[in-house]
């Protein structure tokens, strides 16, 4: 049987291993959008979030005596290789981009919301905070791929009607 703690560890290496692959996938996403500035301009803001994410949670795992798991981060990189070959291949990719982004951001929230409470269960008010902090920055994200998507989806729909460029 697991303690409290022990499960914070495991999952905090979990979500260390999610940025690490959300950082591959931005950078691939951010070197690819041609055609549409705001959202390569907004991914690669969260990109910077997400790096500062990766190293306070392994502060995080540092207060607890632990560290990153290199299996579960190189795991993740490789799944964020594997879906960014998978782009590179579609016709609508700033579409799909943006999808799956926003589709992350919501498994991001949830993964932090279980670090919350169990951090919160093993005693560890202050790992529970800085989890807080990098759950509303996900949640900010995923707000402005909410409030952008439509206006990403018409963009494209108009520039691939005219046959202008619009994959990317």
């Amino acid at each position: 049987m697991a303690s409290p703690k022990e499960h914070l560890r495991d999952w905090l290496r979990d979500a260390h291993a999610m940025e690490q692959q959300a950082i591959s996938m931005m950078t691939a996403q951010v070197e690819r959008l041609e055609t549409y500035p705001e959202l390569r301009a907004a991914i690669a803001r969260h990109l910077e979030e997400t790096r500062s994410q990766a190293d306070r949670l392994a502060e995080c795992l540092t207060l607890l005596g632990d560290d990153t798991s290199t299996l579960k981060d190189l795991t993740g990189r490789l799944v964020a290789f594997g879906q960014g070959l998978t782009g590179m291949m579609v016709e609508d990719e700033a579409v799909k981009g943006a999808l799956a982004s926003y589709a992350f951001e919501h498994m991001e929230i949830g993964a932090y919301r279980v670090n919350v409470a169990a951090a919160e269960a093993a005693g560890e008010a202050t790992i529970a905070r800085v989890l807080e902090q990098i759950m509303k920055e996900e949640m900010a994200m995923a707000d402005w791929l909410y409030e952008h998507l439509p206006r990403i989806t018409a963009e494209f729909v108009s520039r691939d009607a005219v046959d202008a460029p619009a994959k990317r």
